[in-house]
This record gives C-alpha cells, structure tokens and sequence, in this order.
C-alpha cells in the first residue's frame, strides 16, 4: 500500500482543517483534567465531632463532654469518641469513652455539603473516600483494555462521541445519587468513560493530523488542556461549596460538545482499512475544501483499502505475544523497568494532586497552583524533549521531585509556605516526568510488541492510580507520610531511569532484535548470544501501528 501521509500530502501539514482538528479534539479532554480530582472537593472531610445533642439541656460545655486528641502535632477534640454520661438530666461524664452515638457535627466554614457530610464518610467510615476514588481509577483500568478493541472494531468516531455521552450522562446521574454505593458504582462508569474518551481522541488525531503536527497535539495540546481542565476545579469549587451543584456544574460542559459531530470526521485511515474507500475519500475532499487545495482526480485506489483488509499469505507473519516482553533479557530489562516506573511516577502524580487538602495554607489555592505546575511541566518538558535526552529529562526531573518532597519533612510547620512550595516542584517534576515517559517508552519498544508494551505499562500505571487515593487518605493521620513516601519512590525510579538506553535521534526498532540493551557496565561489549531457541536475530520483522494510551 502506499503510504497514506504521501497520499494526502497536497493537503499541507497545518492549514485550516488541521488547526480545526488539533483545537476541537484537545477542547474534549477539558473534562478528563477534573474528572478524578474533583474528589478533592466532593469528598473532602471538614473538622468534625460527635454530636453531642444533650450539651443545651445540659449546661454542659463541650471540653467535658469530649476528649482531646493528637492530630499532626496538635491537640483537638477527639472526632470519633466522646465521654459517657453518668446521669441522663446531669453534667456528669466518666472517664470512659464510647463512639458517637448521635452522629457528628460538621463544620460549614468552608463546605456547604460533601459526600462525607452527607453519608458520615467518617471514622470507622473514613475508608470510603478514598475508596470511592479508587473505583473510579478500576473504571479506567477497564477503559484502556477495551477501548482499542471497540475503536477497531465500530470506529474512532463513534466511540469518541459515545464516550463522551458516558461520562456525561453517569455524571448526571451522580448528581441525584441517594446512597454512596450508587455513588461509587456509577464514579466507575464514569472512570471507564473518561479514560475511553482520552484514548480515542489521541488515536482520532494522531490518525487525522499530518506527521509534523501529531508530537505537538500528543503532547501539548491533549495535556495543556488536561491542565486547564484541572485549573477549571479549584475555580468552581471556590464560588460552589455544595458537592451536588458543584458536580452539576463540572458536568453540564459535556453537553457542549454535541455540536462536535459536525465538525469532527470519522478516520480516513479506518475507513480505508475497514474498505470504505469513498466515505474515507469524501472526507479527504472535504478537508481539501477547507485548507483552499484542489485535490487529485481519484485520490485512493482499490489497492490501497485492499491490501489492508487482506492478509499477506505470502509472507506468513510470526504471531507475537505478551511471552515476548519477557522471554529475552534485554526485552524482559525494559519491561520491567518500565512497569516500575509507570507505576511509581502515576502513583506520585494522583498522590500529590489529591493530598492538595492536606497541605498548609487555603486548598483551592494549593490545587490551583499544582494545576499551573502541570501546564509549566508540558510546555517545558515539550521544549527541553527538542534539544535534550529522553533519559537526562526523565531522571533530573525525578531525582529533583523526589529530593524536595523528602525536605518537606524537615521544614518546620510555620513556614508553610515553603513546604507548599517544595511540593509544587515536586508535582512540576513528576508531571515532566509523565510527559517523558509516554514517548520514551513508545520508542523503547520495537513494532512488533510496541501495542503490547505499552499495554503493560498503561496497566502499571492504572494500578498506581488505584493506591494512590490511600496515598493521600495517610497525609489525613500524618502529613510528612505520603511525602516520604512519593519522595523514595521517585528518587529510586529516577535512578532505575538512567538504566534505560537513550532512544533520541534514533530510529525506532523494528523487531526484537533492534532492541537495545541496558545503559550499564553489565551490558558493555558485545552481549551474550541468546539460546539457539531464543535467537533475537532470527526473528522475523512485523509491520505496526501504535498509539499511545494514557
């Protein structure tokens, strides 16, 4: 087949058609950028006590009805027990304790209403947050297994456009939820949605935009819009302080998008592979239309949509598997790598989004500024990706996060302004060290395994996203914890990263035997020739497309 960039070169790489394309699919990912972090809001836990409903009554005051307790270095009341009455009509409490009996009280100072407020998230409950972030993160880790296949098989399109009105419509939903379960059960509908819609978008442009434009919209226009969305979140829910409305109002942006469809096409590329020459050379047309070129008389030829439907039985292609990630050294090296990495950077990533409330100092400010981080973190990461290695961006950038989240830890409570400073360049460090990752380790894996490669990875990442709200629920009992511990692990993938060979400048490996070894003294010389059986040279070559997940 012809190569379909040499097809539709008449079309220019950045003409009206393209900037349309470029704008309106990184538009979609607005709501990507506050989709799990609203959490931070919906479900965070202001001060609270027992009830104590007999106080009035009574003329007793609260220091002797409620015992007080350490919390972060502090005395307060106790928020999970109170003193038992010894007389019903009488100021009178025993040393003893007993939970609360008549629910909490909840301060209104900053929050109208949240989830913990509205089913008593609290105490021994007090997992359920957390929790409730972790389903959402299960929904994503469905979403990234079976949105490549769906868009293979319907269209990227029609499940861009679907997706959408998932997350939109169970977000809807939620709104109106009457227990925390159904809150949960459609937070994880909504996950798999949002993680669906982010994958097709990035496929649908990458498919749809020229060559020299698809690095920048993978990149800087998906993620800058990621980051903008997120910045969105602390702006609402400043002038919102009630979680229904709040939610309602993150969620009506959805229905803006219908209008997209006209806008929009379907993949020529699909098309073509699913043998729908003419609606693939319409919409070429269409596009040539509006970029001010005339287009060739016959654009794509019956051999061109045949020869990606058919099989090349004269050839017969080695059928590969995830066995392959592993079964050499030098594959099994970078897998593994990889997978640590993946998991420990996204791990860090949500732990320090979501511990925005745990920091000192006002958590609308805090969110705002770890958003303007991420946008700081893409434009640089984006600029630094064209002048410097893979391998010296990804490792400096962990190894300086890692170090200042460790120095929070000794930083004294009342320069809380420092310690709100040192996690913002720990988070700027970590999310230039996302943005490094997706395109390191595309180019680490060669053609043949590449899908399955970064597969693996998306799944490590995915896992990290389940933990990390539990990450965050630990700054709640201790505040330096979660940093200690997002602080060793990127200090150790930072210095696991600069095992990896550097892929910059260099031509993407084929097949397996293409695959580089590790950045260390082991690897030196020539390496050791594998089993007869497991010969990286013998094995065949397999052409392959990829597109990266998040």
């Amino acid at each position: 087949m012809r190569d379909y960039d040499e097809i539709t070169s008449f079309l220019g790489e950045w003409g009206p058609f393209q900037r349309t394309i470029f704008i309106l699919l990184s538009l979609s990912t607005i709501p990507n950028g506050y989709g799990g972090t609203s959490m931070v809001f919906l479900s965070d836990t202001p001060h609270h006590h027992c009830s104590l409903p007999y106080l009035n009554s009574t003329g007793s005051n609260r220091s002797q009805a409620l015992p007080l307790e350490e919390v972060n270095g502090q005395l307060d009341y106790s928020r999970c027990t109170r003193y038992t009455r010894l007389n019903s009509t009488e100021a009178q409490f025993s040393n003893e304790t007993e939970r609360c009996l008549d629910g909490w009280d909840y301060s209104t100072e900053q929050y109208i209403s949240t989830i913990t407020t509205e089913w008593n998230l609290v105490c021994g409950d007090a997992w359920k947050v957390p929790f409730s972030v972790s389903v959402f993160f299960m929904g994503v880790l469905t979403g990234s297994f079976v949105t490549g296949h769906l868009s293979d098989r319907f269209g990227r399109k029609s499940l861009f456009f679907l997706t959408m009105a998932v997350q939109t419509i169970f977000s809807l939903i939620q709104v109106v939820s009457v227990s925390w379960e159904m809150l949960v059960i459609l937070f994880f509908f909504n996950g798999m949605g949002q993680m669906s819609n982010y994958i097709t978008a990035l496929i649908l442009g990458n498919e749809l935009l020229g060559e020299s434009s698809r690095l920048a919209f993978s990149t800087v226009g998906m993620c800058l819009f990621y980051a903008l969305g997120y910045a969105v979140l602390p702006l609402c829910a400043y002038f919102i302080r009630s979680w229904r409305i709040l939610l309602l109002v993150l969620t009506l942006p959805g229905f803006l998008y219908i209008p997209l469809w006209w806008f929009i096409p379907e993949s020529p590329r699909w098309l073509l592979a699913q043998g729908r020459l003419k609606e693939a050379e319409d919409i070429v047309r269409v596009a040539a239309k509006k970029n001010g070129v005339r287009p060739p008389r016959v654009i794509f030829r019956e051999e061109d949509s045949t020869k990606l439907m058919e099989n090349d039985t004269d050839h017969p292609k080695r059928s590969y598997t995830y066995l392959d990630l592993v079964r050499t050294s030098k594959m099994r090296n970078i897998t593994i790598i990889n997978a640590i990495t993946w998991f420990s950077v996204t791990m860090s990533y949500y732990g320090l989004s979501l511990s925005t409330p745990n920091m000192s100092g006002d958590a609308y400010l805090n969110c705002l500024l770890s958003a303007v981080m991420e946008l700081v973190a893409y434009i640089g990461t984006w600029l630094l990706l064209k002048v410097a290695s893979r391998r010296a961006i990804n490792s400096s950038t962990l190894l300086i996060g890692g170090t200042v989240l460790l120095l929070i830890q000794m930083v004294p409570e009342k320069f809380s302004s420092f310690n709100v400073s040192l996690a913002m360049v720990g988070k700027l460090g970590v999310t230039a060290a996302i943005s490094v990752m997706y395109i390191s380790t595309m180019e680490l894996y060669p053609t043949v395994v590449r899908g399955m490669g970064v597969g693996i990875c998306s799944v490590s990442c995915k896992i990290g996203g389940i933990i990390s709200p539990f990450l965050a629920f630990m700054g709640t009992h201790n505040k330096a914890l979660p940093y200690i511990v997002m602080g060793l692990l990127m200090l150790a993938v930072g210095l696991l990263s600069l095992l990896l060979p550097e892929t910059r400048g260099i031509a993407l490996p084929e097949d397996l035997s293409q695959v580089q070894p590790l950045n260390c003294c082991c690897y030196r010389g020539e390496p050791a020739a594998e089993p007869e059986a497991f010969k990286e040279d013998q094995l065949p070559a397999e052409e392959g497309n990829v597109q990266m997940k998040e």
